[in-house]
């Protein structure tokens, strides 16, 4: 790559890093030697650190859009596209166990520095939360679509958490298959319950 690599590679490197260690733990000459970059180079495409972390919280909306409309081209039904955000602790359960979930682990750390950039991590929840409550809705449960969609997004997160710190693939598959027993009884209760 030498000097020629582009925005993109350094926004990519840097994504890896901040995920395997962290915002905090990452220097500009990490990402700079992940690239093989010169640091006149890498200064011409970002001043700061926080305009890498910006960078990278654009690059995560944008690739978690992305799945979110293959799962809406893919799956015929609500619960066919919930299912698919389920699944994804099995899909991404190697990177899971290892670091955990990249974006808890952002926000998460983010909070704890009291950072300018937490809300703009948070947003990456907030569309998750967003297009989860519109497959409730889907499904005919608009009175209680949000909750819903916060108890599964709670309910995925916890589940990632606590396989990154047990190490156990057997508890992540326990967990993954009662959350679709859960979604299934929703499914089976019908729209219109209002269950707060």
């Amino acid at each position: 790559m030498g000097n020629r690599a582009t925005r993109e590679e350094i926004v990519g490197a840097a994504d890896d890093l901040f995920y395997r260690r962290g915002y905090e733990h990452t220097s500009f000459a990490d990402i700079a030697q992940l690239v093989r970059i010169s640091r006149g180079n890498f200064y011409h495409h970002f001043k700061t650190k926080d305009d890498i972390l910006e960078a990278v919280i654009q690059k995560r909306l944008a690739d978690r859009k992305t799945m979110l409309e293959r799962w809406e081209m893919g799956g015929k039904t609500p619960v066919e596209r919930i299912t698919s955000f389920i699944d994804i602790l099995i899909v991404n359960g190697d990177k899971i166990k290892l670091y955990g979930c990249p974006i808890g682990t952002l926000t998460s750390e983010l909070a704890k520095l009291n950072h300018a950039a937490q809300a703009e991590a948070s947003s990456l929840f907030m569309l998750f939360r967003t297009w989860l409550r519109r497959q409730f809705e889907d499904l005919g449960r608009e009175a209680d679509a949000d909750a819903l969609a916060m108890h599964l997004l709670s309910r995925s997160q916890g589940a990632a958490t606590l396989f990154n710190a047990f190490q156990d693939p057997e508890f992540v598959q326990r967990e993954v298959n009662q959350m679709k027993d859960w979604l299934n009884g929703i499914v089976a209760e019908g729209p219109g319950t209002d269950r707060e």
